[in-house]
């Protein structure tokens, strides 16, 4: 007697505590409804924007991928550079048109139209391509005799101390702009500095025959 009247306790607890349920789902099914094309929208726009975002980035790498292509052939065939300047522009990716533009007037010893080039790279994006190209418009002021200017730009990457550039090759760039300018105790603390600091790096081992060199003449 007492199971059953246990059983039919639990039965009517059932029913009150579905009988709630029911209740509650009728008194907010407005919300709840709501809610739901709230969620398929959320769910919508976010295949949207993956979608948008993977077209961009395929369109992204076909344009760098034909960038790297025409640098590569425009020393044989230099009407690729026209291609090559349509390509360019103040994108992501498209930046490295005018980077490799710069390196080829570099190259040629066109150290002007490699200024041009390299001009045009913003500063908005302090990326690899940025530094990339602040370090051959350094060297293009060494070529030209502009020491100062060029060991300004390196100092100026030293003290930002960005993630995406070596360090070591900003130091020995720097190094040699002054054993250029005819500062070699400055060079030659700076070569230290880097068989130190980068003890097993290539600029590292070349600073040591740097620092070997130098202090053989003093």
């Amino acid at each position: 007697m007492k199971r059953l009247k246990r059983k039919q306790l639990k039965s009517d607890e059932f029913v009150t505590t579905f009988g709630k349920v029911i209740n509650f789902m009728k008194k907010w099914q407005r919300e709840f409804k709501i809610g739901g094309v709230a969620l398929l929208f959320a769910i919508f726009a976010f295949l949207c924007v993956q979608f948008v975002q993977s077209k961009t980035l395929k369109k992204q790498n076909i344009l760098l991928s034909n960038i790297f292509r025409l640098s590569s052939e425009i020393n044989e065939d230099p009407e690729k550079i026209t291609e090559l300047e349509n390509l360019s522009g103040k994108g992501r990716y498209s930046r490295m048109g005018f980077l490799k533009l710069g390196t080829y007037w570099f190259e040629q010893g066109d150290f002007a139209k490699a200024l041009d080039q390299l001009d045009e790279i913003p500063s908005n994006k302090k990326d690899l391509i940025y530094y990339q190209a602040q370090d051959l418009l350094a060297q293009v002021f060494v070529e030209q005799k502009n020491y100062d200017r060029a060991i300004e730009i390196y100092e100026k990457i030293e003290k930002e101390e960005p993630d995406s550039y070596s360090l070591d090759a900003v130091l020995f760039h720097k190094a040699e702009a002054l054993e250029d300018k005819g500062d070699t105790e400055l060079a030659l603390s700076v070569y230290k500095k880097i068989q130190e600091d980068f003890p097993q790096t290539g600029f590292g081992m070349d600073a040591s025959s740097k620092v070997m060199e130098l202090e053989e003449i003093k």
